[in-house]
């Protein structure tokens, strides 16, 4: 039972997060950035955010680092939308997963054009 707490508070503290970073948060360092996930460990004393960030790797950079300057406010307005006993360490990590992911369907998409007109595709 407790691993279905820790997944409906991994989704809250995802929503909370996107919510505070997008209307409270002011500092020009950090551009467009999107949460895709929150790990918490089991006993909810540290939580790990993952955020995906538009733009090149300067701009990933400076958002970070504007976002772990704010951890404190972060991690305060946290603990007052949501009701814990103790309010969890929080931590920001850029998420690549997506990045891998648009490198992989190009490389997919230069094997399709090399392929000759008449070979057909065979199915896995």
């Amino acid at each position: 039972m407790a691993k279905v707490r820790v997944e409906k508070l991994q989704e809250l503290m995802k929503q909370e997060v996107s919510d505070i970073i997008f209307n409270e948060l002011k500092d020009p360092r950090i551009g467009f950035v999107t949460v895709t996930s929150v790990a918490c460990t089991e006993d909810l004393r540290e939580a790990k955010i993952y955020v995906s960030v538009m733009g090149d790797e300067k701009k990933a950079r400076d958002t970070l680092y504007g976002l772990n300057s704010s951890l404190g406010f972060v991690r305060r307005e946290v603990g007052r939308r949501i009701r814990l006993r103790f309010t969890p360490e929080i931590s920001f990590a850029l998420d690549t997963s997506l990045n891998y992911s648009d490198h992989i369907q190009r490389l997919l998409n230069e094997i399709h054009e090399d392929k000759p007109a008449g070979e057909k595709e065979e199915t896995v």
